[in-house]
């Protein structure tokens, strides 16, 4: 009867018409009035209803939550390998195939040349390189034709801020060869990440991931009294990434076997004769990290239906209201990173309230409020103070100098930290230069 009355047409809260017998009346007040629906548009809701599969006598309330409740019994039934899970999806994305002509082409080289040598034009490997450029970029091109390039030797250092890390870094000509690559293939991969993911892409960033939890919060506090966060953080997590489970991720977008021969040459030239892990100061590394957390990420988002999450690298955060809810996230987390990423959380992962401050991307971040970490403003401190003593006795340019200063000096405006940011230029001894 609900149906067939619903076909004839009626008025949502219609006062003259409310006991008239051929027409729908949802409220059944004479008195209330609001808009009219004609014979079209209950036709049109009953149909979206039936499509839908919700049955006359459910609401789409209880049809959601039967739907849900649905889903969760079948992927608890198949906890080890998810029913819509991030990797079986991937069996649905067309690959790539015949891309590697346009990775050897000679203007691809040239402006993976271009690239490369951005702010670093005067150093002496970038000035031997352009001495003799147009023989240089034409033997890279036949290594690439002919499959003769193997990686050279690493140039490997040590860097202590923000704490103790192995750089390896190729040299320009290796550095030429990765933006020749990555100029074919990041966009295919970026393409498919979320959009949430903050690290190494075009138009995302610290300062845009900051203002993304920002908003999250302030969402959140809107209707939820309470909010709380779950932060995570890979241990090791360059030097733990497994070659075998990078070429298979690389493998389910690009088809292409010269462009995965390039791709496995790059991988395999950089461990030592290790299966595992990649380095830190190479191009290519931040492309294949951002793919390897990517099934993260879809797990994340489609799985746990998690719609709060933040990742930069290997740092992540969730919000949610439910602290047992971020408890199962972080239980299901751990078990799909050891399981598909032979990943592991390190002893920082934990669970908190969002009103004590989200200490992330180098702020201390509220929903009202956005302060920097007291670690950057000391870190700060000595490396301006170092550069101002080195730039004296003519061991730094004055540009490098100026240059480290504008970046403080933008970290400090994004939050709005005037005071800390003229506090560590006195105490460098630039406050006669920079005012």
């Amino acid at each position: 009867m609900f149906l067939r009355a619903a076909l004839r047409g009626g008025n949502w809260n219609n006062g003259s018409n409310a006991r008239s017998g051929m027409i729908l009346n949802l409220n059944n007040e004479p008195t209330n009035r609001n808009n009219n629906i004609g014979v079209r548009a209950a036709l049109i809701i009953a149909r979206r209803r039936m499509l839908k599969g919700i049955l006359p006598e459910q609401t789409p309330k209880e049809f959601r939550s039967s739907l849900i409740a649905k889903y969760e019994k079948q992927r608890r039934r198949a906890s080890s390998e998810p029913t819509f899970s991030a990797i079986s999806m991937e069996a649905y994305v067309k690959r790539i195939n015949n891309i590697y002509e346009k990775v050897y082409s000679f203007e691809n080289i040239y402006l993976a040349y271009t690239k490369a040598k951005q702010n670093k034009r005067y150093r002496e490997d970038v000035l031997t390189f352009t001495d003799n450029l147009e023989a240089n970029l034409i033997t890279i091109q036949n290594e690439l034709i002919w499959k003769m390039y193997s990686p050279g030797r690493y140039r490997e250092f040590i860097v202590y801020e923000p704490k103790k890390r192995i750089i390896q870094a190729p040299s320009f000509k290796d550095r030429v060869v990765h933006h020749a690559l990555c100029n074919v293939i990041e966009p295919i991969f970026d393409a498919r990440f979320i959009y949430d993911s903050y690290a190494c892409r075009k138009g995302k960033g610290t300062h845009a991931g900051v203002e993304r939890i920002i908003y999250f919060l302030r969402k959140l506090a809107r209707s939820l009294p309470r909010t709380y966060c779950l932060k995570a953080d890979i241990s090791s997590y360059f030097p733990s990434i497994d070659h075998t489970v990078l070429k298979t991720l690389l493998r389910k977008k690009v088809s292409c076997e010269d462009t995965l021969w390039f791709i496995d040459t790059i991988i395999d030239g950089t461990s030592c004769g290790s299966a595992r892990g990649i380095p830190i100061g190479a191009l290519t590394s931040q492309l294949f990290a951002n793919i390897y957390l990517n099934e993260l990420d879809t797990f994340v988002k489609h799985d746990l239906r998690a719609k709060h999450y933040v990742r930069y690298v290997d740092d992540f955060i969730i919000l949610s209201d439910s602290k047992e809810e971020l408890w199962e996230h972080l239980g299901e987390i751990e078990i799909f990173l050891q399981d598909k990423l032979k990943l592991s959380l390190n002893h920082k992962t934990g669970i908190f309230p969002a009103t004590l401050g989200i200490d992330f991307l180098g702020y201390r971040i509220w929903k009202d409020k956005l302060l920097l970490r007291k670690a950057n403003i000391h870190r700060s401190k000595r490396r301006l103070r170092k550069l101002r003593v080195l730039h004296e006795k003519g061991e730094v340019k004055f540009e490098k100098l100026r240059s480290s200063v504008a970046s403080w000096q933008g970290q400090c405006k994004f939050s709005k930290s005037y005071s800390a940011m003229q506090r560590v230029i006195d105490f460098a001894g630039l406050s006669e230069v920079f005012r």
